[in-house]
């Protein structure tokens, strides 16, 4: 660890950037079934159910966590954990959404790749994982890092093998900020379309990207003219929304109006458009004259117009605080809405977060110190972007100390948790040949032609925000 004086050690600590923290010392599980080896970890509950992955068992798990790592006698709260186990002798895969974690079984393209075990862990203050009463000032990129490692810290005694993190969006910037507490935890990170927001001030390259992006200058302006025609109308999109709402239960608390709410969904449409869509799918946008019943559920296909209700905004809330306290938020400036727009202003993480619950934003200290070390000290990284993901315009970016590390663009790919597959063949296979290395598996010429079948984007099994 570098020396460091006593004030900024000071500082790093009072900002959650040290990894102080260590799982407490626990005897090794017992020899014998898998399931009565994970039940003598102490803090652990297991729940095994029948799977649907040939090869593999299938287990829900809940291990008792620290609010806060620093006070480890204090407040705990019970953290969801679904295990899909191969084999005791297989490489493990740690793969975290960043948000809540899938309630169905699946194999992310490194699992799938290893042929490994994986543990999908739900990140901290994302319910049922949510300590109550719950202090949101330990919802830390640091505090969730230390989750993972202290259940790295007990799995490893079953789990001897090689360790491999990954994550997509929020996911993958989870597993950077756990690379950079704790580097020794595992042996090669592969992230996914993970942005990198190291100066929240400057977000010129959103605009940037949104004049440039795909091929096709006629999609482009045919989406932002979309847009357009939504605020044009907004009385019969209105009208719609508000009957969606009123049959469906939908409340505005948060946002405060239906017509806040309906605005937020149009700025996120063209963002919305990049992020899950192909430039092919531009072909299935219906003309600017198209009924206001087409506009609508268009509108909604795309943006989600649930989204910014109560019902949709609440279980992203733990996002939310952290994006308005550490992670930073994009601004891009929506000058092609103006002046139909009324609270452009909205558009910022203070709008979907209660009042009552504070924030204040630590001015892009804690996304500073992550950024500079991946320039200086980051190894056995692997970043993967979609070329046409509006997330992409602010990536990761390696230095002259970043070691074993690379960057990987896909063309014409979007916001996607499978893009190993979709790169170059050249990329492709030194990417495959670098996370088969990591994770002390034998190369085989099959696999480095291609993903293996079942391999699943794992952004596809659910819809958040980022």
């Amino acid at each position: 660890m570098r020396r460091v004086s006593q004030g900024v050690l000071a500082l790093l600590l009072a900002a959650g950037l040290t990894g102080t923290a260590a799982p407490a010392v626990q005897a090794a599980p017992a020899a014998g079934d898998i399931a009565d080896r994970l039940k003598a970890i102490p803090g652990m509950k297991v729940e095994e159910k029948p799977s649907t992955l040939p090869g593999h068992r299938w287990f829900w798990l809940t291990y008792r966590q620290p609010v806060d790592h620093r006070r480890p006698k204090g407040q705990w709260f019970e953290q969801r954990v679904m295990l899909q186990h191969r084999s005791e002798d297989r490489p493990m895969v740690l793969y975290t959404s960043g948000y809540h974690t899938p309630t169905t079984m699946f194999r992310s393209e490194p699992t799938a790749l290893v042929d490994g075990n994986q543990i999908s862990l739900e990140y901290r203050y994302f319910t049922p994982s949510r300590p109550e009463p719950a202090d949101w000032t330990k919802d830390t990129i640091w505090q969730a890092a230390t989750d993972e490692h202290r259940l790295i810290g007990v799995l490893k005694r079953i789990y001897k093998g090689r360790w491999i993190s990954t994550g997509a969006s929020k996911g993958g910037m989870t597993a950077v900020y756990h690379k950079r507490f704790y580097p020794r935890d595992v042996d090669g990170s592969v992230v996914y379309v993970a942005p990198n927001d190291h100066d929240n001030d400057d977000d010129r390259r959103y605009d940037r990207f949104f004049a440039t992006v795909g091929t096709d200058d006629t999609c482009r302006a045919h989406i932002k003219n979309l847009a357009r025609e939504f605020l044009k109308r907004r009385p019969a999109m209105l009208e719609r929304f508000k009957a969606d709402a009123a049959e469906n239960g939908w409340t505005f608390s948060i946002l405060r109006t239906p017509d806040r709410a309906f605005e937020n969904s149009v700025m996120d449409f063209e963002w919305g458009f990049w992020q899950y869509r192909l430039q092919s799918d531009c072909a299935t946008l219906p003309p600017l004259d198209a009924s206001d019943d087409v506009l609508y559920r268009t509108l909604d296909e795309v943006s989600g117009v649930s989204f910014y209700t109560d019902q949709g905004l609440e279980p992203y809330i733990p996002y939310y605080y952290q994006a308005g306290t550490q992670l930073g938020w994009p601004t891009p400036q929506f000058t092609h809405l103006r002046p139909l727009l009324r609270y452009e202003s909205s558009y910022q993480p203070r709008t979907y977060v209660p009042r009552d619950i504070p924030m204040k934003f630590d001015g892009g200290r804690a996304m500073r110190d992550i950024d500079r070390w991946v320039r200086e000290h980051g190894s056995r990284l692997m970043f993967l972007y979609g070329e046409n993901d509006p997330w992409g315009s602010e990536p990761f970016r390696l230095g002259r100390g970043s070691k074993d590390s690379a960057v990987y663009e896909a063309p014409g790919q979007n916001h996607s948790g499978k893009l190993i597959e979709k790169l170059p063949a050249e990329q492709r296979a030194k990417a495959i040949a670098d996370l088969l290395r990591w994770a002390g598996v034998q190369q085989r010429a099959q696999v480095l032609s291609t993903t293996p079948a079942d391999a699943t984007d794992p952004l596809r099994l659910q819809r958040p925000p980022l």
